[in-house]
């Protein structure tokens, strides 16, 4: 989380071009919202045995579980000029056309979901969820991330994130099986995350009519990513409670 605000922050000082990154998530962990309460969405004790880290993120929307091996993140910072629109739900629509183009080269129809006032924008697959994605806005730059998930195991899942209404794990997913998809699910097959990514990396060129190339993080960007990390998302401070002097 602190190199996908190391690159916001290096793309509206104009030390950095517009950015997708792809990556996975090593331990595995939960990730809340800006402004949401830890101690409602997540099983903090159930996370701490198992090794699961805890991290708040700039962006909105709700916690999600990060499987090590089971998904793959996505980030884009962009310019609003450059994606051609200040609308939020457009700007989903364009980077999620990314997406869905990855899933059409794999060999799955997503579409594009807009949400509601309880949900952000998300990619379905016949009305099932398979990635969902937050945005941060900044001095005209947006950082939208979000997750496309590879495989799903929704028993570790609900044993790391709340749900009040639920009595076990168990029965939350069960009713999760309805409302969550995986692309190996889809699929019918074994699919890897990193033939996940590749084909992310040529959905978003197609999608997006553009020509990625590879780098790396600018010294800049890799600093001010430890510092960050360090100073901000290394705290309980603001993991816990959302308070940081590192706030931008």
């Amino acid at each position: 989380m602190a190199i996908d605000e190391a690159v916001l922050r290096a793309r509206i000082e104009g030390l950095a071009p517009n950015t997708l990154r792809l990556y996975r998530w090593s331990p595995s962990a939960v990730s809340v919202g800006r402004f949401q309460k830890v101690e409602s969405e997540v099983q903090v004790e159930n996370c701490q045995k198992l090794g699961v880290d805890v991290v708040r993120r700039i962006t909105g929307g709700g916690t999600v579980y990060h499987d090590a091996e089971r998904e793959v993140t996505y980030s884009v910072v962009a310019t609003k000029k450059d994606l051609g629109t200040e609308d939020i739900t457009v700007i989903y629509g364009k980077i999620y056309s990314g997406l869905a183009e990855a899933a059409r080269i794999l060999g799955v129809s997503a579409d594009f979901s807009r949400g509601d006032a309880r949900n952000c924008p998300n990619l379905t697959v016949k009305g099932r969820k398979i990635s969902g994605s937050a945005q941060a806005h900044r001095k005209g730059v947006v950082l939208q991330h979000g997750t496309l998930l590879v495989d799903v195991d929704l028993e570790a899942m609900f044993t790391l994130l709340r749900v009040p209404w639920a009595r076990t794990c168990l029965e939350v997913a069960d009713v999760a099986r309805n409302k969550i998809t995986s692309m190996r699910k889809e699929l019918d097959r074994s699919v890897s995350t990193d033939e996940v990514a590749e084909t992310l990396a040529q959905g978003f060129e197609k999608a997006l009519d553009i020509k990625l190339t590879n780098g790396e993080l600018t010294p800049h960007e890799h600093a001010m990513a430890e510092s960050l990390c360090r100073q901000k998302y290394a705290t309980a401070q603001w993991n816990l409670n959302g308070t940081s002097s590192q706030n931008p």
